[in-house]
């Protein structure tokens, strides 16, 4: 209970006061390639069910809907101003209206594509599918991109024994100094 209120205060504190940054960024985006400043992912999220995770666009509207790390050359699917988003993880900004509508915790085991079934499989035999997802992570903060798939949730598996709104706060210092500095991003 004390968590969902810190993440729809948080949230909502969030969206008023970087509401005129948000309006900025999607205008670039719209300027920058063709197609809507919002890509709305499908996702999977608390006990496996699927929903819609919005994203400040970063790839071209023709990418295929597969994770990053798969494609043969992702360079060539994010668009210019994408590479700044994904770098700074500015493109994750609307995620605070998934976290305001109970969808996403601020802190929680980053959602996985909807088509990303060994990572789905792995969370769901550690028991790590019944947290609701999060904007940012343990496993975030441990390697981020770098890790392999166990990794991830094992590192999702550790959070869950250990939560606690100390260790929340903590990630998330932890993933602004991180995302100012750009660490851990590979694409």
């Amino acid at each position: 209970m004390i968590k969902r209120l810190f993440d729809i205060t948080a949230a909502l504190a969030g969206l008023m006061v970087l509401w005129p940054v948000l309006l900025i960024i999607a205008l670039a985006v719209r300027l920058d390639s063709p197609g809507p400043a919002i890509h709305w992912s499908r996702r999977v999220g608390r006990n496996n069910a699927i929903f819609l995770m919005p994203k400040f666009r970063s790839m071209r509207i023709d990418a295929p809907d597969v994770a990053t790390h798969l494609l043969e050359d992702p360079q060539q699917w994010i668009t210019p101003l994408g590479r700044l988003l994904r770098r700074t993880s500015l493109d994750e900004f609307p995620q605070l209206w998934s976290v305001l509508v109970g969808q996403m915790s601020l802190v929680g085991p980053r959602p996985a594509l909807f088509n990303q079934d060994d990572l789905v499989a792995l969370r769901t035999e550690a028991g790590v599918h019944r947290l609701r997802p999060g904007v940012t992570g343990w496993a975030q903060i441990n390697g981020r991109d770098d890790l392999p798939v166990a990794e991830k949730v094992r590192f999702d598996a550790d959070y869950m024994a250990r939560r606690s709104l100390l260790l929340d706060i903590r990630i998330i210092l932890i993933t602004l100094r991180a995302a100012v500095a750009a660490k851990g991003v590979s694409h």
